[in-house]
């Protein structure tokens, strides 16, 4: 077949049927409103909405790539709609129609400021959410619609939708908002925007025909907004047990690269957002530098990176490094580093967020050292598999005593490598157990057969 040229993107395009191909519209099941094209089959037909999805680094679109490309071999008919955004910043070299490993991607054209600012966040989202909206009102249906939550408010787009033209829906709720904006103060949560925000969102849940949620918190805050139990689902995000697996130090090609050989690696990994705390872990390290073998060692991005490196950097410390993320295929090497990572959480987000970093923490085989409230979803699985611990800031007098624990904590990890290699060993069973990707993507398939009614 020759290729084709797209009228909308302007990309060279070539029918396949799997891999990186661009999609035919004069294949006879080729249908299009709108620019969704619409691939009809037998098979139950879902529309996943997100602002990333691969080769996008941000984790929603790692999740929602796993899913996808599950939900395809299980035998649905599966289409993600996202934007060319990167997740940190710019756009994407990547088509607007494209066929990935089976799964039907439609990307739409947003600004790209990315997260670097609050405005060219905001802008961002808001250009998506007009997109998304204008896509589910003008263009075809599918059996169910799931939205994520990225931008926020994203499920109020699925409820107009649902309004209008009667279509099912449900969240894949990752984080809740406006109460994470509201729990750092962007927004006044008894103020005139606040309440609208709140009851917009809120409404959005109940009309979804089923949400699923990240663990008994976050339950707990979904169910307050009036949405009954049965439509309720708890389905952790997960690793994959043969991309994140512990690598021993003297197999790490990142050892060198990094420079920490024979170094006691405490690492944080991953987005330094909002509704992260970072003063016991600064805290630590001012203490423990000059310490011969104990390094700091911050990986990512986020918007409370600059703060974190400023710190450092004002107070001169000998024992901290900040590094950018590696590619998804160097994550084992990356969080094989660390003797110990660390997880942080402020208190006012126990059940608005759950940091997935918890999951490649446990699939890496490294124990865990949680900085944050004892009530909240990550702390209740810490604590109950026995896989590290977790310091609670609020059940210190203050005076820098949750600072000393982090101290306390990290020494004995230092002190005792057979009790690090017992946590680490736990971890990578409960992974195993719980958090491995097929088995939590076998979950999600099984409850959507129940919500289109498929066999």
């Amino acid at each position: 077949m020759t290729p084709w040229r797209s009228t909308r993107s302007g990309f060279d395009c070539a029918s396949g049927s799997r891999g990186g191909t661009l999609v035919d519209p004069n294949r006879r099941d080729f249908h299009t409103e709108v620019g969704v094209p619409k691939f009809m089959s037998n098979a139950p037909s879902l529309l996943f909405i997100n602002q990333h999805y691969a080769p996008d680094l941000a984790s929603t679109a790692q999740h929602l790539t796993d899913l996808a490309e599950h939900l395809v071999e299980e035998g649905f008919e599966v289409h993600v709609l996202c934007s060319r955004g990167h997740y940190l910043s710019g756009e994407m070299d990547v088509p607007a129609e494209e066929m990935r490993n089976g799964v039907h991607v439609h990307r739409v054209r947003t600004t790209a400021f990315g997260r670097e600012t609050t405005v060219g966040r905001i802008a961002d989202y808001a250009s998506f959410f007009l997109q998304v909206l204008w896509r589910l009102l003008k263009g075809p249906r599918y059996d169910a619609v799931v939205s994520l939550t990225t931008p926020p408010l994203l499920p109020v787009a699925m409820a107009v939708a649902n309004l209008l033209r009667g279509q099912t829906y449900g969240i894949w709720s990752m984080d809740l908002h406006p109460e994470a904006e509201q729990a750092v103060g962007m927004i006044e949560s008894d103020g005139p925007l606040g309440q609208l925000l709140q009851r917009l969102a809120d409404w959005s849940y109940r009309q979804a025909a089923f949400t699923v949620d990240l663990g008994p918190y976050m339950k707990a805050r979904i169910r307050d907004k009036g949405v009954s139990e049965k439509h309720l689902h708890t389905i952790p995000v997960w690793n994959k047990k043969n991309e994140v697996y512990p690598i021993p130090e003297e197999e790490n090609p990142l050892v060198d690269e990094v420079g920490l050989e024979d170094e006691f690696v405490v690492m944080y990994s991953g987005n330094a957002g909002i509704g992260h705390r970072f003063d016991e872990v600064l805290g630590a390290a001012r203490r423990l530098d000059g310490h011969p073998d104990i390094h700091f060692l911050f990986v990512g991005r986020g918007p409370r990176r600059e703060e974190i490196e400023s710190f450092a950097e004002s107070r001169d410390l000998s024992n901290f490094t900040y590094l950018d993320y590696f590619p998804r295929d160097q994550i084992k090497y990356s969080l094989s580093l660390a003797d110990v990572h660390l997880l942080t959480l402020r208190r006012s987000f126990a059940g608005i967020a759950v940091p997935g970093k918890l999951y490649g923490i446990l699939a890496a085989g490294r124990p865990v050292l949680m900085v944050g409230p004892e009530a909240s979803d990550s702390a209740a699985t810490i604590q109950r598999q026995e896989v590290g611990r977790v310091v609670d800031p609020g059940q210190y007098n203050g005076n820098g005593a949750a600072t000393d624990a982090v101290v306390e904590t990290i020494g004995t990890l230092y002190e005792n490598p057979e009790r690090r290699d017992v946590l680490g060993e736990r971890g990578r069973e409960v992974f195993l157990e719980r958090f491995e990707q097929e088995q939590c993507c076998d979950q999600w398939a099984t409850l959507l057969r129940k919500e289109v009614g498929a066999p």
